[in-house]
């Protein structure tokens, strides 16, 4: 294996470490509608555990409900058991024909405690990044015994992944800060 290949391999896992991330804060309620909110949610449908977005459709109305009408009415039942079970932390009302979700305005305790999650998240993340620049420096450290690089090429390396992982750290971070912007503003 070659410098490029480690160098290649570890900025795709660093960027699926950072795309995780993205999908994990897509998740996170921060006092506004938003569907993605609904992605994790499984409904029972023909015994079948199937996600609630293939199922429905899912529209926000005046950006703090989310209005769920499925395609097929028998199962609004088995939606409202889903979204209790999801422990969304918000009562479905349904009204025969569709779910409605009301987002409460969130409190300042529970706008702090979002953010805590946002920043372990952001931790999470650092340290699989970290992780991965380990597994790079290992990687290097078997190319120098195997080719008998210099020192001074091994240093170099090493900097670039380092760099590298410097880059993904700080756009962790700044995703980070802008989740715990969006949470902290009414």
């Amino acid at each position: 294996m070659t410098f490029e290949a480690i160098s290649q391999t570890g900025t795709d896992k660093m960027e699926k470490a950072i795309n995780q991330m993205k999908k994990d804060f897509s998740s996170i309620r921060t006092g506004r509608a938003n569907p993605m909110i609904l992605d994790k949610v499984l409904v029972e449908y023909y015994g079948a555990p199937t996600p609630l977005r293939q199922m429905s459709q899912v529209s926000v109305q005046d950006g703090t409900t989310l209005v769920i009408t499925p395609y097929d009415k028998t199962i609004l039942k088995e939606i409202e058991k889903a979204l209790v079970k999801a422990d969304l932390g918000i009562t479905p009302n349904s009204d025969g024909i569709v779910v409605r979700l009301q987002f409460p305005p969130l409190t300042t305790d529970k706008r702090k405690e979002i953010c805590k999650d946002v920043k372990k998240l952001c931790e999470d993340t650092k340290v699989a990044i970290r992780n991965i620049r380990r597994d790079m420096t290992d990687e290097l450290k078997k190319i120098e015994k195997s080719e008998n690089l210099s020192e001074d090429t091994v240093k170099d390396n090493q900097d670039k992944i380092q760099k590298l992982t410097d880059k993904y750290i700080k756009i962790a971070e700044d995703l980070a800060q802008e989740k715990e912007k969006e949470v902290l503003t009414v």
